[in-house]
């Protein structure tokens, strides 16, 4: 497993400041979540923006995955729409056209997967309803990913069709594209899984086999609010050690979105607080 940071935590940053900051830090990995201010598909300088970001990530040596979680950049009045299960079609089709440039991104830059999420039911659908719309959207973007030979990571988030890791099975078993894996948020288990039932390395141990992609920070029981190492209830330490024992090589990344105020800071002192965990689980036991 690598250390990375997502770049929706250095907002006030230039991405190429952005990326030097992280190397700097010690980070190998970038989660870069495409945004107006970040390889905006629709931006005039796109294409160069592409080039400078593929020779920035190879100068750095930084691996990377492709966020898609960007708030306004599809519609700047309604957060995080349109979606995959938005009602309006031609909404729906908006989202895949930008899954699919991203895809393209991915493709480009060689990063190691492309992270989405199904979106909020707004319409009052019911659950079999709004899962057809995700379906098929899916569909759509799984075939595009196939042709680019670009892993997709499907991140379960609070409050959105697909939450919890059971509702991902259930979307599992309608589609079931051998690229079509996970990216595990750390937090979003402790914020909505019963983990007396089954604890976040469970959860890790059960679906490593899918794991693209990693989110890590911290959090509390029923709170979505994404927090610093220790300021939530999370042991990372079974976490860090859990990860290392099903042989994950992804990268581990780490997302502050509402900390960019503070990002030189908060960047430097999550990459000790895990560089100190991996560095404890990695020593080799007593002879």
């Amino acid at each position: 497993m690598i250390l990375g940071y997502n770049t929706n935590g250095l907002a006030h940053h230039r991405w190429h400041d952005a990326l030097d900051l992280l190397a700097e830090t010690g980070y190998r990995s970038v989660a870069i979540t495409v945004d107006h201010d970040c390889l905006d598909p629709w931006g005039p300088h796109f294409d160069r923006e592409l080039d400078q970001m593929r020779d920035a990530l190879e100068r750095l040596a930084l691996r990377s995955v492709i966020e898609t979680g960007a708030r306004y950049l599809l519609d700047p009045r309604v957060k995080h729409e349109p979606t995959l299960v938005t009602a309006d079609p031609q909404g729906r089709r908006r989202r895949i056209d930008f899954l699919q440039r991203c895809i393209d991104i991915a493709a480009a830059l060689g990063s190691d997967a492309v992270s989405f999420w199904s979106g909020a039911v707004r319409d009052g659908a019911s659950p079999d309803a709004a899962l057809d719309r995700l379906v098929d959207g899916c569909r759509a973007v799984i075939d595009d990913a196939g042709e680019r030979n670009v892993r997709l990571a499907f991140e379960p988030e609070p409050g959105m069709l697909i939450a919890t890791m059971a509702e991902f099975a259930e979307l599992r078993e309608r589609i079931a594209a051998p690229h079509l894996g996970l990216t595990i948020d750390i937090g979003h288990l402790q914020c909505v899984e019963d983990l007396e039932a089954e604890p976040i390395t469970a959860h890790l141990r059960r679906w490593h086999d899918l794991l693209f992609n990693v989110h890590i920070e911290d959090m509390r029981r029923g709170v979505h609010e994404h927090l610093r190492f220790g300021e939530g209830e999370i042991d990372f330490r079974p976490v860090v050690e859990t990860l290392l024992d099903v042989g994950y090589s992804g990268g581990v990344h780490v997302e502050l979105s509402r900390h960019s105020h503070v990002a030189p800071d908060v960047a430097r002192e999550s990459y000790a607080f895990l560089r100190s965990l991996l560095d404890a689980a990695s020593a080799p036991g007593p002879a």
